[in-house]
């Protein structure tokens, strides 16, 4: 359901990537999150439709994401890109970022589709969208309105609102009460990993290295609910494969194969070791095949599928 244009129009001067508030689902005024698809302002990160979720399960709970040391994804993180004409730089090094500006959210058009870094979006997790932060990298934001804050991972490119500082999941707009207003005031403080591990102990340091990233949320299919289908052994196929994800999550994984396996017209495999789940697609007999599958992943929102061989 719609509002009329008149109230549309109101709408969109107040929202973040997605509104909020009960009744009929509000509208965004532009998706923010970062694509190939993004960089030619087409796809679904140009056009308006993202929305608040029509029955969102209770993320009072949620907590914070835990700091902890990661490598820097191989997705996302070039010196430099360019979104609709206007050329952003990446940093490369969090190391004291602050800064105050006011914060948006997205929401449920990027529910289950890739991030800047090849993830799978999750708005009921503690996530966040940054121009130039690197990804992953983890910061505190504090509402400068109501004095509540979060921790979030930031493994995502947006908002490319020039007024706009960070946007948030959906979860993390709620931990700040920003969800109804759509923004909020607030203040971005990156965090020192290392300090947070010292002054947290090496408890917090292992509890974050055996949570796997991709954890199932109340709207992901459970491992009890999810179709009886065995995950795919460490298979003998040769040939080579474009990685999809790589997953903490086997449900998750086996949620994103099924999808896959409806939009693309090639196999699609989980391989599963040292408590990942990769998902990849193929394999492919020759490299004339690479093109036309990873034009079928970009239709699909998945557009940094990269190469692996059997034995990576």
């Amino acid at each position: 359901m719609r509002r009329t244009l008149a109230a549309l129009s109101v709408l969109l001067l107040l929202a973040g990537c997605a509104g909020g508030g009960g009744g009929p689902r509000p509208v965004a005024d532009e998706a923010v999150s970062q694509s190939p698809d993004a960089a030619t302002g087409g796809g679904r990160y140009a056009l308006a439709g993202d929305a608040y979720p029509e029955d969102p399960p209770d993320v009072a709970t949620v907590p914070d994401a835990v700091p902890r040391r990661e490598a820097r994804s191989r997705g996302g993180n070039a010196s430099s890109y360019e979104v609709w004409g206007k050329r952003y730089e990446v940093m490369a090094d969090a190391s004291g970022y602050s800064r105050r500006g006011r914060a948006s959210w997205y929401g449920e058009k990027f529910h289950g589709y890739a991030t800047s870094n090849g993830e799978i979006y999750d708005m009921y997790k503690m996530s966040a969208a940054h121009r130039s932060l690197p990804l992953p990298s983890f910061v505190r934001v504090t509402s400068l309105d109501n004095g509540r804050s979060a921790i979030v991972r930031v493994n995502d490119r947006g908002p490319f609102h020039s007024e706009r500082e960070i946007d948030l999941s959906y979860a993390a707009a709620a931990r700040l009460g920003i969800l109804e207003q759509g923004t909020g005031r607030v203040k971005v403080e990156a965090i020192d990993v290392e300090r947070w591990i010292a002054d947290n102990g090496a408890t917090a340091q292992n509890d974050a290295q055996s949570t796997p990233v991709e954890q199932v949320t109340s709207r992901q299919v459970s491992d009890a609910a999810a179709p009886q289908r065995v995950l795919d052994p460490p298979v003998a196929d040769s040939g080579v494969f474009l990685q999809v994800a790589a997953l903490g999550s086997a449900a998750s994984a086996r949620q994103l194969k099924l999808r896959l396996e409806g939009e693309i017209d090639r196999p699609v495999r989980v391989a599963s070791a040292t408590g990942l789940h990769r998902v990849q697609v193929g394999p492919l007999d020759n490299a004339g095949q690479l093109a036309p599958v990873r034009e079928q992943l970009r239709r699909a929102g998945f557009a940094q599928a990269f190469v692996v061989n059997d034995a990576d």
